[in-house]
């Protein structure tokens, strides 16, 4: 039987959130070593981490449309003292937006889905595991991009603030 928790702290070892249709449990989380089930949703735990990490979600998202110009699908620097970068796969307000944890990526490649024949992206994380999730490998590129971008701009930033 499984253990479902009525809150989750995102930290360093977080790898991805996913939403769950499920009557006990709306997130799936996945760590380096475990899978928890958890009774908020994948933005109410992202939303929780941002004010833990020292500011709102959404002014981390401004911040990161001001420094990148992005406006949709918008990464999410979580905690950047921490090194803490997430990025939706789809926008955060649809019900099936995974959040994906930008460190922990090795690698991404196309893929097929056999059932569906739709393209997918399969993720290799840095410890080995495997994800397929429903984006695209275009998608999750672009995302990685987006997310590498942010991570640039907040150090330019720092180091322009501090020098």
């Amino acid at each position: 039987m499984k253990e479902i928790f009525n809150d989750y702290a995102i930290t360093e070892h977080t790898m991805i959130l996913s939403p769950a249709a499920h009557v006990d449990y709306q997130t799936i989380v996945l760590e380096h070593n475990r899978k928890l089930f958890v009774k908020k949703t994948p933005i109410q735990l992202i939303k929780k981490a941002c004010l833990e990490g020292g500011s709102s979600y959404d002014g981390r998202r401004s911040a990161m449309i001001y420094l990148t110009s992005c406006r949709r699908k918008v990464p999410i620097p979580i905690d950047p003292n921490k090194d803490i970068f997430a990025f939706p796969t789809h926008s955060p307000s649809q019900y099936s937006c995974e959040w994906i944890f930008y460190n922990h990526i090795r690698l991404i490649r196309s893929s097929i889905n056999s059932m569906s024949n739709n393209p997918v992206c399969m993720i290799t994380f840095k410890n080995g595991q495997q994800l397929t999730t429903e984006s695209s490998y275009y998608t999750i590129e672009k995302q990685m991009y987006r997310t590498a971008m942010c991570m640039l701009r907040l150090s330019i930033h720092s180091y322009n603030v501090y020098a």
